[in-house]
């Protein structure tokens, strides 16, 4: 079991104070630095506690930043299906494509933060009916983007539509990107299988990705889909440096935003051990090797600092360029 990984992404929880200002700024960085691709969360509300922190639309943020970028992919990990009909996520959608110029994704989830649906008003649903929901949502979403498709009705349990015809249609073909975000287990699975074009998992070591790459081996052969069309990526968490002094220095600062305790160099092995890849840009790229392994196509480096540019930098300058040669 073995895969290219070529691509390196950043990924941004935008829901954490993230300005217009900065957002134009990290996608120039991404662009000018060989990044594969600019992902960012779809949260309304910020995650931590504390003080409140802003947090711009996620599709309105991608729109903007299609118009003012030349090359890089644009995608959310992931929108939840409790935020939008799936008819208006698909044209939100397919309208930023377009100004993209064909460099838009969407990733897809069940949505998870309750308090943050408690606020905003939004149902959440028990567990199996949000399922049920992005079962019906992967399903529109994917023909309402699909150029092939033409007109859509659908009658499911949580949404129903009546010929639908989505134009324009997306610029890619036969059909937009569509990313299944989960833990892989069998409804999951199948879900990929049937609808998505990647599956994207979390915080996870080479031993987990493997696990996941064979079963979603297995559910693609069962179905008689070539497993080759269904990439595997994975977002985590990122910690570069240029020696290890460096690298407990930026562990030690992220220590007191979170308030935690220790020492900086046990934190750094309890970052690895919750799937996080950290270390020198040697022990960055040994990590992205195994993953390669794994089964691993696509990394999505959430930078948690999103103001760290030196940082950024850096793993464009030598992780980028060094994953190439993997």
């Amino acid at each position: 079991m073995g895969s290219r990984l070529t691509r390196v992404c950043i990924m941004v929880e935008g829901q954490e104070g993230v300005t217009w200002s900065e957002w134009m700024t990290l996608a120039m960085a991404c662009e000018k630095l060989g990044f594969d691709g600019l992902f960012r969360s779809d949260h309304y509300q910020s995650l931590k506690g504390g003080a409140p922190r802003d947090a711009l639309d996620a599709w309105m943020t991608i729109a903007a930043l299609a118009a003012r970028t030349k090359r890089i992919r644009l995608g959310t990990l992931v929108s939840p299906v409790t935020f939008r009909h799936p008819a208006v996520l698909a044209k939100s959608v397919a309208a930023a494509d377009h100004i993209s110029g064909g460099r838009v994704e969407v990733g897809l989830g069940a949505g998870w933060f309750e308090r943050e649906h408690r606020a905003f008003g939004f149902p959440f649903p028990a567990s199996g009916e949000r399922l049920e929901m992005l079962g019906e949502q992967m399903e529109i979403v994917h023909r309402l983007l699909d150029r092939s498709e033409g007109r859509v009705t659908f009658r499911g349990a949580h949404y129903q539509l009546d010929s639908c015809e989505a134009l324009p249609a997306p610029l890619h073909d036969p059909h937009l990107p569509l990313i299944l975000g989960g833990d892989a287990g069998p409804r999951s699975s199948r879900l990929a299988v049937r609808w998505a074009d990647e599956y994207n998992v979390l915080f996870c070591g080479p031993t987990r990705c493997r696990e996941v790459r064979v079963r979603l081996d297995e559910e693609c052969m069962r179905a008689g889909r070539d497993p080759s069309t269904l990439p595997l990526s994975l977002m985590t968490g990122t910690v570069v440096g240029t020696d290890d002094a460096e690298v407990r220095a930026q562990v030690a600062r992220m220590m007191v935003s979170e308030s935690e305790s220790g020492s900086p160099a046990s934190y750094v092995e309890h970052l690895r051990d919750r799937g996080w890849i950290v270390g020198r840009v040697d022990q960055v790229l040994e990590q992205m090797a195994m993953l390669a392994t794994a089964g691993i196509s696509r990394v999505m480096l959430q930078m948690v600092a999103h103001d760290d540019l030196e940082s950024l930098e850096l793993l464009g300058r030598e992780v980028v360029t060094g994953v190439a040669t993997l």
